[in-house]
């Protein structure tokens, strides 16, 4: 194994490790998006009235959890600009 091919398995390690990152990255802040405007929908169903103040509430939890999959993104897009050995 020369440097050329060293050089080869770093690039690919770093665009395997990026592709993981969105992956896994994504996948606890969909499902969780998916339980928070679910039970939002449950509250504004059963409690009319309080529809405003559940959906700033639903906002708010929503731009938290969505944080998390822009930091894995982030990180993927870190890896890919320098993932260059």
């Amino acid at each position: 194994m020369d440097a050329v091919d060293g050089i080869y398995i770093a690039r690919a390690a770093a665009l395997f490790g990026a592709g993981f990152a969105i992956a896994v990255g994504t996948l606890g802040p969909s499902i969780g998006q998916g339980m928070i405007a679910k039970k939002a929908c449950e509250m504004i169903g059963k409690y009319p009235e309080s529809a405003s103040k559940v959906r700033m509430t639903l906002i708010i939890s929503l731009g938290f959890v969505e944080a998390c999959a822009v930091y894995s993104f982030l990180i993927a897009f870190m890896l890919i600009l320098f993932g260059r050995a």
